[in-house]
């Protein structure tokens, strides 16, 4: 067997791989953006939710609440800071506060990975701020899930809906309007 080598053909390169990953990453991101305008524009936008992981726990946030979904990138530590106020990002030339929920409901930190993404809220909210999330899941829609009644976080109305879904897969509703009205949300000094 004879191999012959075309000296025209281009050989992949790790840079060329990275701006390959760059533009799969930026595509999947405006594509999911457009899944969300049109969600949020559609008759079954209250149905419709925001799927993330925290942790390993599955969370569902209103679209009308989220602002965007950026990648984590340089986080500036706060001094005299609570622990799970992580510190500010820099998303678009505005200054965001990054919150990992994980610590603040006092499981473990969450992780950072590839996947990681940082949701911020939406304007409305009146509040520069973004969750760390170990993933974004995509869009969920309640309409196909069965509402819980259980007492596990009663205490906390901004996560006082929990539904199971087709899959048997447990998720809990995150209400950021609820979540800025918490006192102790409110208090990030140490």
């Amino acid at each position: 067997m004879t191999l012959i080598l075309d000296p025209n053909a281009e050989l992949a390169s790790p840079a060329s791989d990275r701006a390959d990953r760059r533009k799969r990453l930026r595509d999947f991101q405006t594509e999911l953006v457009e899944r969300m305008q049109a969600a949020r524009s559609s008759s079954e936008s209250a149905a419709s939710q925001l799927g993330v992981l925290i942790g390993s726990a599955r969370w569902l946030i209103d679209l009308q609440e989220v602002g965007e979904i950026v990648s984590v990138d340089a986080i500036a530590k706060v001094p005299l800071a609570q622990d799970w106020y992580l510190g500010l990002a820099n998303i678009r030339g505005n200054l965001i506060g990054v919150i990992d929920m994980g610590i603040f409901m006092g499981l473990p930190p969450t992780e950072v990975g590839t996947d990681s993404r940082i949701v911020t809220f939406a304007s409305r909210q009146g509040f520069n701020c973004g969750l760390l999330v170990t993933r974004v899941l995509g869009l969920r829609n309640t309409a196909g899930m069965e509402l819980q009644v259980e007492a596990a976080f009663e205490e906390q109305s901004w996560a006082a809906q929990h539904y199971v879904d087709s899959e048997t897969a447990y998720w809990t509703r995150l209400q950021l309007a609820r979540l800025v009205q918490e006192p102790r949300f409110l208090k990030i000094g140490a």
